[in-house]
């Protein structure tokens, strides 16, 4: 059973940091790409921020310059630092994590999910 247990989410007042962090844990072969993503009320959700297992990161216009991902690999942990938050930010932040795991005797490939930090900035 594999899970992805994120932390690190609430409010804050516009300008403000938070860095959210998403473990996962359980019966894991190897991670691949990590990610965040967020849903605003009324909207889709949408990427915000990705890295690869060798480090090659991605990120949503919206956020370049103001937000960092990273990951510790040995700690099947990624890392989103949100600096210079904006009341546009708000929103529920969800981990994202392609992770492989024995199936028996066969590896397999899933993506997973975690439940959902709140991220509210006031203005």
């Amino acid at each position: 059973q594999v899970q992805l247990v994120e932390s690190g989410g609430g409010l804050v007042q516009a300008g403000g940091s938070l860095r959210l962090s998403c473990a996962a844990s359980g019966s894991i072969f190897a991670i691949g790409a990590m990610g965040w993503y967020r849903q605003a009320p009324g909207k889709q959700r949408e990427l915000v921020a990705a890295v690869t297992s060798g480090g090659t990161t991605n990120y949503a216009d919206s956020v370049k310059g103001r937000f960092t991902i990273s990951r510790d690999n040995p700690k099947n942990t990624v890392y989103l630092q949100m600096n210079s938050l904006k009341p546009e930010d708000t929103a529920v932040y969800y981990c994202n994590a392609w992770i492989t795991y024995v199936d028996g005797s066969r590896p397999r490939v899933r993506e997973y999910w975690g439940q959902g930090t709140q991220v509210t900035v006031s203005a």
